[in-house]
């Protein structure tokens, strides 16, 4: 599905610019047990973000404008304009694309403290009737052709109709959630004290690599780099200047030896071609290897990964 294939090209994209959106706050972005339940098994990727301390930086919104590709940027569109005051009462925003049968679909979750009496009751001024799913209710939001249902007090699920019932049939033990899926629970424990993260699955990684790696991607080494690919995942730190971590898990330590190679090798060629801004870039990131694992850690000041994103090589990343 091509809403899938955008969404895994751009997952570079959608963490540098998240990053700069917490920028202002350094606060754990933890999903609650409801929010897991409510979110199916089949994970291709998740981003979770303190969409508070988003709201509370302009320049992070005008970033956010420019790269947040068009299926996130639909949902929150659809959020912000639904008179559910979101933009007040939430605090933390989860996307998730998951595998619905030959496709895929994606789901937002967002908690805080809603206001969910005087919601219902906007609804029922507007005549809005809800969707009845078992025994929880779908609204329907403005005409965006989105819906949302609420889970309780602090959680609420949103996106395509199907998107939701799908998520709600999690919910309820009729389908399997994301609680059962013991490889990104796994991963997920080792990043969610984070203000900013993402996990993704095997397919979502491979392609990922693939993108990001650009020209080398054609080498004969990386078709066996791409098979041995397991998982990955990003956290994003802002305390001091702005700090991105990648964490990509091979099936062995040969291979992720080899992994490192190549991208040490991508980073030497990007920094032949590069402007003075992106080889001091470039100087910043670290390639390593170890226990199976290829990691990429990127640190700079915050004036400079604001100058960075308006350089050629950002603009590579975002295509």
């Amino acid at each position: 599905m091509n809403t899938w294939k955008n969404l895994r090209q751009r997952t570079v994209v959608v963490m540098l610019a998240a990053a700069a959106m917490g920028a202002t706050a350094a606060q754990a972005s933890q999903l609650s047990g409801d929010a897991r339940a409510s979110i199916p098994k089949d994970v291709q990727q998740i981003i979770v973000v303190d969409y508070k301390a988003m709201q509370n930086s302009p320049t992070a919104m005008q970033l956010k404008d420019r790269v947040l590709p068009p299926e996130l940027k639909r949902l929150e569109v659809a959020l912000q304009t639904s008179g559910l005051k979101v933009d007040q009462d939430c605090e933390t925003l989860a996307f998730a694309a998951f595998r619905a049968g030959t496709g895929t679909r994606i789901i937002g979750v967002a908690q805080g403290q809603f206001q969910n009496q005087a919601i219902l009751a906007n609804f029922a001024k507007q005549k809005v009737k809800p969707k009845m799913i078992r025994n929880t209710q779908v609204w329907p939001m403005g005409s965006a052709g989105m819906s949302v249902a609420f889970l309780n007090q602090t959680t609420m699920v949103f996106g395509d109709l199907e998107a939701v019932q799908e998520a709600l049939s999690a919910r309820d033990g009729m389908a399997p959630n994301f609680l059962q899926n013991g490889e990104m629970m796994g991963e997920m424990s080792m990043v969610d004290s984070r203000p900013v993260w993402s996990l993704l699955d095997q397919r979502g990684t491979q392609t990922m690599m693939k993108s990001v790696l650009g020209d080398a991607s054609q080498l004969a080494d990386f078709d066996t780099v791409k098979n041995r690919m397991r998982s990955a995942r990003y956290t994003m730190d802002f305390g001091n200047g702005v700090k991105f971590n990648m964490t990509v898990v091979m099936s062995d330590t040969t291979t992720a030896a080899l992994a490192a190679t190549v991208m040490k090798g991508v980073v030497m060629m990007k920094k032949s071609g590069g402007s003075p801004l992106e080889k001091t870039a470039l100087d910043e990131t670290r390639v390593d290897s170890s226990s199976g694992t290829l990691t990429v850690d990127y640190s700079s000041s915050d004036s400079q990964f604001a100058g960075l994103l308006t350089s050629p090589l950002f603009q590579q990343v975002v295509r």
